[in-house]
């Protein structure tokens, strides 16, 4: 692999205590991308901000005020992420589809393809910058506009079951799908808007279990036990 969009869960990140962060957990997952980077890998990373704050978490305010909201818990995780990965030795930059003072840059399609190809691991704050759209449509988007060869969806659980493994001792654990067997089974891999992005525009995922050892370095390498989406 040339190049991949990582996706990561807020919630991943903040380990066992379930909000905030976890220090090890991120520390691994950058040990991790730092081997992927050394072996001449391009990575751009989008996260999740479910470990501050979820679109629903309250019912009491607006729903655009509650995604604005989780906008800035993605920063708040991107800013985080990428020092924790200075410190294990990599370069990195944070944009955002929207004006954050000095914190981010503002997305560009053109400065972020010059930064992965100088190296550094590119991170997309901020999601898309607009209520509605979920973290799953940033992945697809940005894994979209900078021609990644695949996403690497890393998750709470090491694939994707036909139906919620949490749930039912007896689920099935696919190795390979297809994108639209994934939309009319309703899997929840992705959210809807994010599933049809990558169908219209052939993009695959691998999906695989975050907690697993060295689960990014053994996908990007091609030892993968997660289940392929596959898109052609």
């Amino acid at each position: 692999m040339k190049r991949v969009l990582l996706k990561l869960s807020g919630e991943a990140l903040a380990g066992d205590k379930k909000t905030g962060f976890d220090e090890g957990t991120v520390m691994e997952v950058a040990r991790q991308v730092k081997a992927v980077v050394d072996e001449g890998v391009q990575v751009g990373i989008v996260i999740g901000g479910g470990n501050f704050w979820r679109g629903r978490s309250s019912g009491a305010i607006d729903r655009t005020k509650a995604d604005q909201i989780g906008m800035m818990a993605t920063i708040m995780n991107c800013i985080y992420v990428s020092e924790i990965c200075r410190h294990t030795g990599l370069k990195t930059e944070v944009f955002s589809p929207f004006a954050c003072g000095a914190f981010t840059k503002l997305f560009s399609k053109d400065e972020v393809n010059l930064c992965l190809e100088q190296g550094k691991v590119v991170f997309f704050a901020g999601g898309t910058g607009h209520p509605y759209f979920s973290t799953d449509t940033t992945t697809v988007l940005r894994a979209v506009e900078i021609e990644a060869e695949t996403i690497l969806l890393a998750k709470a659980v090491d694939g994707v079951y036909d139906s919620d493994p949490k749930d039912n001792p007896h689920a099935v654990k696919y190795d390979e799908i297809h994108i639209q067997d994934v939309i009319h089974q309703q899997l929840a891999v992705i959210d809807l808007t994010a599933s049809i992005m990558c169908m219209e525009n052939h993009m695959p995922m691998l999906v695989f279990g975050l907690n697993e050892k060295d689960s990014i370095i053994r996908t990007v390498r091609g030892e993968f036990h997660g289940t392929k989406i596959i898109v052609s």
